[in-house]
């Protein structure tokens, strides 16, 4: 399987602090970061994981990049090393857009040694470290044409939103000037792909890409080019011609971010040297804080049935930003036994999570994952759903939901904790081997708690270590 990096970009956002940081302008995946450069960190980590043919797309300075990596055969000159890589390039002498080298290289994306027609996607001026052997395991698992690597982030209100279904296919691609609902799920593209050849195809039927204008000059004196984004992917999402997602989200918490201005490679600079960077990987084993919803993230209000009654509680936002910064992972644990019930369906139930996480985006902040239980042991309720109605091993304080939770991120129990506001959260987080805290102003409620808070931001101050990690 090859992997296509696109390092044909100028960075002219950055271009006057690369030469203030290494006395010259350079490409920006040639900014090193602790001496090595961005672009050698990503195929150091690809190289790892068994992912040694690559196409990297060149234009700017492209011989900035060529003179270092050659094809791959020699020794870095930042580590000593070997690369221990096959290299070939795409020289864009005149700018084809992010993807009209694509089309340029299309017989070249087909592995013909192990026959593979899918290849990994790649910005150069990102900084990484995946489980790629995991999300390509995915890819062929939903059998699709693209998967995108998704994750919340800090800023979703400005970013390319994912809209998917229950299944992880992908509905609609809303970029930063589309209108977007009023409340959606904090899921971003982070320009990482699996991509099938045949997507090219796809697109060309979809978005009407002449292939024989790339890199010519139209009549309007501008040269054809053609964007990932807006002309192959977007448009492919939704069901296709047979009724069927062409297009699968791969959501997942590991670390990918974009350096394109110094403010953000800075950023990215200091969590690569704090390890924050390689400690995400889903090889390695994960810490997270579980979260009570109602009483710990939004006022209690008892059956909360709308997303009007949604509100969060001070600081909570302020925290969850905290968590996230810490390192860990920040999972909702909740039950809503307002399904079971009948009051409240599965799309108003998702409706009111997606004003959770648009409200917390508001600020900043960002949950990795909310698991909810739908069951109630309890029968007797006009229009309940009878098949809900059962005892299961997910409602709290049964540990169900944090054991697939550690199933699904590779969470060490040992090292994380579940906080909420009752006796349920304490014995859920008991019953699956984690830390315990309660939310309560009254120190005097004894459940069996390490930890005793009046808040979530009080508990944060009093555990997480924000300079260790």
């Amino acid at each position: 399987m090859k992997t296509v990096i696109m390092a044909g970009g100028r960075g002219t956002r950055i271009a006057g602090y690369s030469k203030k940081l290494t006395g010259k302008v350079l490409p920006k995946p040639m900014i090193p970061i602790d001496g090595v450069p961005v672009l050698e960190w990503e195929i150091n980590s690809l190289r790892e994981q068994g992912f040694t043919k690559f196409i990297m797309t060149v234009s700017y300075l492209a011989d900035e990049i060529m003179n270092y990596f050659g094809d791959g055969s020699g020794i870095s000159p930042a580590t000593g090393k070997p690369f221990g890589v096959q290299i070939e390039y795409f020289h864009e002498q005149e700018p084809l857009g992010n993807a009209g080298a694509l089309y340029e290289l299309r017989d070249k994306l087909v592995d013909h040694e192990d026959g593979s027609e899918d290849f990994l996607l790649l910005n150069a001026d990102s900084i990484f470290d995946i489980n790629f052997q995991r999300m390509v395991e995915y890819h062929h698992m939903k059998g699709a044409m693209v998967t995108l690597f998704t994750h919340p982030n800090s800023h979703p209100y400005d970013s390319g939103l994912i809209i998917a279904n229950e299944n992880s296919g992908v509905e609609k691609w809303l970029t930063k000037e589309d209108a977007r609902p009023e409340y959606y799920k904090n899921r971003v593209n982070a320009g990482v792909h699996v991509l099938n050849v045949a997507t090219l195809d796809e697109a060309v039927k979809v978005s009407g890409i002449d292939v024989s204008q790339i890199g010519k000059v139209q009549p309007d004196g501008k040269i054809y080019k053609v964007d990932l984004d807006r002309q192959i992917l977007k448009p492919i999402c939704g069901k296709n011609s047979v009724g069927e997602f062409s297009v699968y989200c791969y959501d997942s918490p590991e670390y990918v971010k974009d350096m394109g201005t110094p403010d953000r490679f800075e950023a990215v600079a200091r969590d690569f040297k704090a390890g924050i960077v390689q400690a995400k990987n889903l090889f390695r084993k994960q810490k997270a804080i579980f979260l009570d919803r109602d009483g710990t993230l939004n006022k209690y209000v008892g059956f909360l049935r709308s997303p009007d009654e949604l509100e969060l509680l001070p600081r909570v936002a302020e925290a969850i930003r905290r968590i996230n910064a810490a390192g860990y992972l920040a999972i909702v644990i909740t039950n809503q036994p307002v399904v079971a019930r009948g009051e409240v369906s599965v799309e108003e139930l998702d409706t009111i999570h997606q004003k959770l996480e648009t409200e917390l985006g508001k600020e900043g902040a960002y949950i990795d994952a909310l698991y909810y239980c739908p069951h109630h042991p309890d029968k007797g309720f006009a229009g309940e759903v009878a098949a809900l109605k059962i005892a299961c091993d997910c409602r709290k304080p049964k540990p169900g939901l944090i054991l697939q939770a550690a199933k699904d991120f590779n969470i060490d129990l040992a090292a994380s904790w579940m906080v909420g506001d009752s006796k349920a959260d304490i014995e859920c987080g008991e019953n699956a081997g984690v830390h315990t805290a309660l939310i309560n102003n009254n120190k005097n409620v004894n459940y069996g708690q390490e930890k005793s808070c009046c808040c979530l931001f009080s508990f944060i101050e009093t555990i997480v270590n924000m300079g260790a990690h």
